[in-house]
Order: C-alpha cells, then structure tokens, then sequence
C-alpha cells in the first residue's frame, strides 16, 4: 500500500460518511475537500441504508460510521484493499466486526471520554427519576389527574437518594468501573453516599492500591470490588455500566434482582442487553426493588407502549439518550472525523481502539 507521508495534491482519499455530522464537524472536512478528499455522504435523516453503503464503500480510505450502522465482512469486502480506518461516532462497538478489522490491519477509531460527563449527568438523573417515582407522579399531572389527589403525609412518597437523619449510610454499586462510572460516582458524592462496591470483567486484574486511592480523594469510607451477590444485596442504587456482547447478555437476572434491596433502585446507561427485561418487569410488579431508569432497552428502538417495562409505573425510560447533548455530539463528530483524518494521513489517531485482543 503506497505511503501518504504528504498531502500531495495528487493523492486523494475517498470517505464515506454515514450521516451528516453538522456545519461545525463537516468543516474539518470541506476545508480538504478540494484537494485531498473526495466526500460521498448520506445526507438523509433516516439511518444509512445498507446497500447504499456496500454501492459506496468500493475504493474507500475511510468509514465514518454511527453505532446504527452493522459493519461486517462484506461491507470490508466491498470497500477493498484501500480502506486504511472504520471511525465510529460511538464508544461502543458491537456492531463492528473488530476480529475481521484486525486481521485486515483496519484501524479502528471511537469516541471515548467526550461523552463521559453527559452520560454521568443522566445516569444521576435516572436514579433520582427511579427513586422520586417521577413516571408515575408525572403522568397524574400530564393525564388531568392531579385535582383527584389531597395532600397526605405519604402521598406520592419516594425513596430518597441522599443520605437522611434515618440513613446515615449510602452504597453505590456499579457493573463496571470505567470513566463513565466514576465520573457517576463523583456526583453522588454530595448526595452524602458513604460507600462504593463494584465489579468488572474476571479478566481484569484486582486494583486496590487505585481503589484506596480514590476513596480517599472522594472522601468515601471504602471503594472495592465484589462479586456480582454481593453487589446487588449490599447495594442502595445499582449502576449498570458494562460493555454489551455474549459476556455481559442478561447479567442483571432474576436472580440477581431477588438479591437487591427492596428500597433499591437499578439504572442502566449503557446496554440494554445486560438487563433481562422481563426478570426487571416482574421484579418492579411483584415489588422485589423500588424502581429503574433505563436509558437503553434490549430490542431498542422496537420498544412499544406494550413492552413489559413501558406498563411499570416505577420504571423510567428515556430513548437512548445518553450522550445527547450538543456540546458532546459535536465532540464525538469531530473526533471521528480526527481519527479518519489521521489514519489516512499517517499520523497518530487521538481515539484509536486498541485491536490486539482480537489478533
């Protein structure tokens, strides 16, 4: 494969976009475009159709791609022996194929860490939404019902999330450990949450020296890692925050959700496949935890008003929302732009996903 070491003029890179990331992240491109890039871009609003690509993919030095776009085997076919990088406008990659991408020395670009505190925001908020039970308090107003309800001590009462004159004690739990759970955790600092148990991947090696560490820079009694049992028993809010895929599918089971307290709440940001939504639906009817946000579903976007979940008064689901700021899509736009863009030109991605694993 020739050597693009200068942006000669006489070389042009081919990039196919699978969505139109707005004037602010296009620019990075249109300001090459006249000498060393040539565009093919799917303008339309609507998901980028698979055809379209493979129509499209032939010679290509780049993909840019959303986390809705299913890269596989014969999309690489297509694009042929030119395609140097597939960048994704996302943090995960399931729908990547990364075996195949590494046996090719495809590189491969992703979208971390800009979306971490978005992601943090909502996650507080959905354990707020879960434990104030603001579905079902929310839909008395928008159905014209509040006029029926005289104040009561205990009427429309929720499970409070910060620490009270009764509960002196709080217990976050996290399935997985990464940026985005303890950019999560330092927000529930000022709630008053006392302690930190979680757990993360078998294959990963014990840290107590850095959980030491961070529980001292929090101001947290303990931070340390447990088996999934004793995370949902001991456990006041749990946070879903794993990777998706065959390892993690249904971690949070009917078993695990009869261990959870009956005053906890269970929130989920970042897969719905690690949730079994029928073991959470007649977890929350049968009262085995207090309440769920989700901000993912198994099955996403084909949820519909008779899902299980959707028919659970205390369960808040918001449409995969995360990330959805415009602060932080226009940086995940522009960082996939940059590791495109840095991968044709032979200079170092700033988001490269380390494929060693899958060689």
């Amino acid at each position: 494969m020739a050597s693009n070491n200068s942006e000669s003029k006489d070389v042009r890179h081919k990039i196919v976009l699978t969505r139109d990331l707005g004037p602010d992240v296009m620019g990075l491109l249109r300001d090459r475009e006249e000498n060393y890039l040539e565009l093919v871009l799917w303008d339309k609003e609507e998901p980028c159709n698979r055809d379209w690509i493979l129509k499209n993919a032939p010679g290509a030095s780049a993909l840019i791609v959303l986390i809705t776009d299913k890269i596989d085997t014969e999309i690489l076919d297509a694009a042929g022996p030119k395609l140097l990088v597939v960048s994704t406008m996302s943090v995960g990659y399931e729908h990547l194929p990364m075996k195949e991408l590494a046996k090719r020395g495809i590189k491969v670009g992703y979208t971390p860490d800009v979306l971490t505190d978005a992601v943090a925001d909502i996650t507080i908020m959905l354990a707020l939404m879960a434990g104030r039970n603001a579905r079902e308090t929310m839909n008395i107003v928008n159905e014209g019902k509040w006029p029926e309800y005289n104040w009561a001590p205990f009427l429309f009462c929720g499970r409070q999330l910060s620490t009270s004159a009764s509960s002196r004690k709080r217990t976050a739990g996290f399935i997985g450990f990464g940026r985005i759970a303890q950019a999560t955790l330092s927000r529930l600092i000022p709630f008053g949450f006392t302690d930190c148990i979680y757990t993360s991947s078998p294959s990963s090696k014990p840290t107590p020296t850095r959980d030491a560490q961070l529980a001292q820079t929090l101001g947290l009694r303990s931070v340390r890692r447990v088996n999934l049992g004793t995370l949902a028993e001991e456990s006041d809010a749990v946070f879903v925050l794993a990777p998706g895929g065959e390892a993690t599918l249904n971690l949070v089971d009917e078993q695990f959700l009869r261990k959870m307290k009956k005053t906890a709440v269970l929130v989920n940001t970042s897969r719905g496949t690690l949730v079994d939504s029928d073991a959470l639906a007649k977890a929350l009817r049968e009262q085995w935890i207090w309440g769920a946000g989700l901000d993912v579903v198994k099955g996403e976007p084909g949820i519909s008003a008779d899902h299980p979940l959707v028919k659970e008064q205390r369960c808040a689901i918001l449409p995969h929302i995360g990330s959805a700021t415009y602060e932080t899509r226009v940086e995940m736009g522009t960082l996939a732009v940059q590791n495109a863009l840095a991968a044709i030109f032979e200079k170092p991605m700033p988001a490269a996903f380390d494929l060693t694993g899958y060689q």
